[in-house]
């Protein structure tokens, strides 16, 4: 098969035939556009589009699958070319096959470092020749034309097929093997099979020492609870190659998990240093400077999150909040304020306003007038009266209850912790967090009752649908787990055990489309609240091989959910079982 792919792409002679594949250049000066466009087309090429800017490349990306994108770095106002791709790989607008070339005159370490987190997989300096042009794209696509078989697979989110299909490449193609099984590694990790994908970073290790795999294993050590292996390997990277990002970024993870902040910080502060265009790294380093009480670098590092964050795919509420509550620190409630106004005004929806008026709160209760603090908690308590259905994401209602017991105010808070048990009924880390919001409001005995009486209602409403399930009634079943999906709209068991019925019932009764598309549903919000979770895989890999043509259905349904939902964002993860 692997023999089949090379020939759709290449010549009678055995050269690469570019006249075909579909190209993209991004650059604001349009004469730079015409010199690659030129170029393009002394290969042969005969379908290029062509971007002036960030925005516009990304209305391109969204509309076509291009296999080649030659990308500048510095694109004028909006979208620099570092946002460009990071926003690509985050949508998932390029397949492991497409190629992406960063075109730049720019050569600041900050600056490459920044787009190589996002990797590209050529960063060529201008001025760019002809020769060089040809010569890296040969080069680079060659090697990516490896990954075409796990193209439809990985569009899918069947991790596990493509992973296996990069096992079976490997044989075909032994020159690709390193990048073949990092992929593998790669896609057993976003299927949740970590002890796979470490066997895989095992088997590379024995033939040479590469920083991805120790990084890897690391990972695989700090997810299993062995916080102190893996911090010896991220500092074992570091110590190897101190321009590897992502090892500090791993590092810092650790010492955060320990419980050891200030050494997290001043990892941090290293790694912005290196990199400061990351706008979830200035977020961290933020947020760990706040909590340490370390004012000045805590407002530094919200306002270049703020700064690198207006274009980007990643930009964040989490920056304006957090800076509003450094204003609060330093009494500047006044800015604090309009902080907040603006992050609601940019960020809408009802989740950002909740949060915001939880900050507002905050910021007053912290610079001492209570009397403000007290009233952000009325209208809190108010707006949650106004609809009991919706909830917010577990954080906040943790911030929420938090700020609602320091005001006086009771009953909210309680029923704001139940709700987070019967979501988190099997998460004894997050209950104990649980627990010690109900030891600072002095509840103590009655919070640890509650949180049982929480526990319990959660576990019987999902044993019901399972004990229907078990019994052979299967449509009784699906419909007690819709009832609890939407009671408990984030608890995962109840969430995976959905899915599991529907898909028993497809298995038992044959495919139909709406019930396969509700478990996609139900899926896809999983893997938006816990990525990476092992029995997500295992599920859409059922689904996909239940489809009538495997996998399209599947993917049918993810896309349309993606449609209407937008982009799987980037969530806060649970412990689950």
């Amino acid at each position: 098969m692997s023999s089949e792919v090379f020939s759709a792409n290449t010549t009678a002679d055995g050269g690469i035939d570019w006249a075909e594949k579909r190209y993209l250049i991004i650059d604001d000066f349009v004469g730079i556009r015409q010199l690659l466009r030129e170029s393009l087309r002394n290969l042969g090429a005969k379908h290029i589009d062509q971007a002036s800017s960030g925005g516009e490349a990304m209305v391109l990306l969204s509309k076509t699958r291009y296999d080649v994108v030659l990308c500048d770095y510095n694109l004028g106002d909006g979208k620099n070319g570092q946002q460009v791709l990071e926003e690509a790989r985050i949508r998932n607008l390029m397949l492991p096959s497409s190629v992406w070339l960063m075109v730049s005159a720019e050569k600041s370490v900050e600056s490459v470092m920044g787009a190589a987190e996002h990797q590209p997989d050529a960063y060529i300096i201008k001025p760019i020749t002809e020769g060089v042009l040809l010569t890296r794209l040969n080069r680079v696509w060659i090697k990516k034309q490896v990954f075409s078989e796990i193209d439809q697979a990985f569009a899918d989110k069947d991790y596990l097929r493509a992973a296996k299909l990069c096992q079976d490449q490997v044989a075909h193609h032994p020159l690709h093997a390193i990048d073949l099984l990092r992929m593998k590694a790669t896609l057993l990790l976003k299927a949740g099979e970590t002890e796979q994908a470490g066997v895989v970073y095992e088997q590379v290790l024995q033939d040479r020492d590469y920083n991805w795999a120790r990084c890897g294993l690391g990972k695989i050590r700090m997810a299993a609870g062995d916080l102190e292996a893996a911090r010896m390997m991220f500092q074992a990277v570091i110590a190897d190659n101190r321009f590897y990002i992502d090892a500090f970024d791993q590092l810092a993870q650790s010492f955060q998990l320990q419980g050891k902040t200030e050494e997290s910080f001043d990892v941090l502060q290293k790694a912005a240093k290196l990199s400061p265009n990351s706008v979830p790294r200035q977020r961290s380093l933020g947020q760990t400077a706040l909590k340490l009480g370390n004012i000045p670098v805590a407002e530094k590092a919200f306002r270049k999150c703020i700064e690198i964050g207006e274009f980007s795919v990643r930009k964040t509420v989490d920056a304006y909040l957090g800076l509003a509550r450094v204003c609060g620190q330093k009494n500047d409630t006044k800015e604090a304020i309009r902080l907040l106004n603006a992050a609601v005004h940019q960020f809408g929806g009802d989740q950002v306003t909740l949060r915001a008026k939880i900050t507002e709160g905050l910021v007053y209760h912290e610079s001492g007038d209570f009397r403000r603090a007290r009233k952000s908690g009325d209208e809190l308590e108010a707006m949650l009266a106004d609809d009991v259905r919706q909830r917010p994401d577990t954080e906040t209602c943790l911030d929420m209850a938090t700020l609602l017991f320091a005001v006086g105010v009771k009953e909210a808070p309680v029923h704001l912790l139940q709700y987070v048990t019967r979501n988190n009924h099997d998460n004894t880390v997050l209950l104990d967090d649980v627990q010690k919001i109900f030891d600072r409001a002095r509840m103590s005995d009655e919070g640890a009752e509650l949180i049982k009486e929480a526990r319990m209602e959660a576990a019987e409403m999902m044993n019901r649908g399972v004990l229907l399930w078990k019994t052979g009634k299967l449509a009784e079943a699906i419909d007690w787990m819709r009832t609890a999906r939407r009671a408990l709209p984030h608890n995962m068991r109840i969430l995976f055990n959905s899915a599991q019925i529907i898909i028993s019932a497809l298995q038992q009764n044959g495919y139909e489309r709406g019930l396969a598309d509700e478990a996609i549903g139900v899926l896809m919000h999983v893997d938006a609240i816990a990525p990476g979770q092992q029995r997500f895989a295992q599920l859409m890999e059922q689904l996909a091989m239940l489809a009538p043509v495997s996998g399209v259905v599947a993917a049918a349904a993810a896309s349309e959910y993606e449609a209407a939902n937008g982009p799987v964002p980037e969530s806060t993860r649970f412990t689950s079982s």
